[in-house]
């Protein structure tokens, strides 16, 4: 049990933060109609993740930064994910963040909580000369539609075969990955797509629920390996 490895990887948007910061921030500064209309089409498959950010910057003109920073510094944090990190901390357990949001605002949200040491992946913004929002995907991986930036490619890349996976998550940006992964803590949307696809997963409100149950994990005498991440992943390495 001593020598068990868990990797832990949690997504940002709606998880970590109270809120999707994404959603909130084209809502605020952009045409509140044409954005539902975008994530509509993102969430019923008729777009991919990238085309989405790609179409909801370029709606966005002559974007003021004061302004938008000073609207991402009101949006709060789970409050319960500092004491996680310390859990994560305390017993040695790799946290990353994976987001298909972007940099720019994780970046301002995790200063602000001292948690600017973390590990995170995520897509780019820049805002140019002409305040525009330029987006950029340093992590895109056309097989994975459902986030531009690759999360499963993240989890493969830092994970191995004998380490225990284990991702949080609430979003359509989590689907696709999740069947990657040996343990999966879902609510929101992400909870009923694994209800939906019979994906094995456990409930959670915040992220005492998670430690909680972690705990049990980290406790068990024998822990197996969910069988169709194991799969998955192996078909993967076979197609590469």
């Amino acid at each position: 049990m001593m020598d068990r490895v868990f990797k832990v990887f949690v997504d940002f948007d709606g998880t970590i933060t109270k809120e999707d910061t994404g959603d909130a921030i084209f809502t605020r500064f952009g045409d509140t109609g044409f954005v539902q209309r975008v994530i509509k089409d993102l969430l019923n498959d008729r777009i991919s993740a990238r085309e989405c950010w790609v179409k909801l910057c370029e709606s966005v003109d002559n974007i003021n930064r004061n302004e938008l920073d000073d609207f991402i510094l009101k949006l709060e944090i789970d409050e319960t994910f500092h004491s996680f990190v310390d859990y994560c901390n305390k017993y040695g357990i790799k946290l990353y963040v994976l987001s298909d949001g972007f940099d720019y605002y994780i970046d301002l949200i995790f200063r602000r909580e001292k948690l600017n040491h973390l590990t995170v992946f995520s897509n780019k913004l820049k805002i140019d000369e002409r305040n525009k929002m330029i987006p950029y995907f340093p992590f895109y991986d056309s097989g994975c539609t459902s986030s531009a930036n690759c999360k499963r490619n993240h989890i493969i890349n830092n994970s191995g075969d004998d380490e225990f996976t284990i991702f949080i998550g609430d979003g359509n940006s989590d689907k696709y990955t999740v069947q990657y992964c040996d343990f999966i803590f879902a609510k929101k949307d992400l909870l009923k797509y694994c209800e939906k696809e019979r994906i094995s997963y456990f409930p959670f409100n915040d992220f005492n629920d998670v430690a909680q149950r972690m705990e049990i994990l980290r406790q068990k005498k024998r822990l197996r390996k969910r069988r169709q991440a194991e799969l998955k992943r192996q078909t993967l390495y076979i197609n590469e």
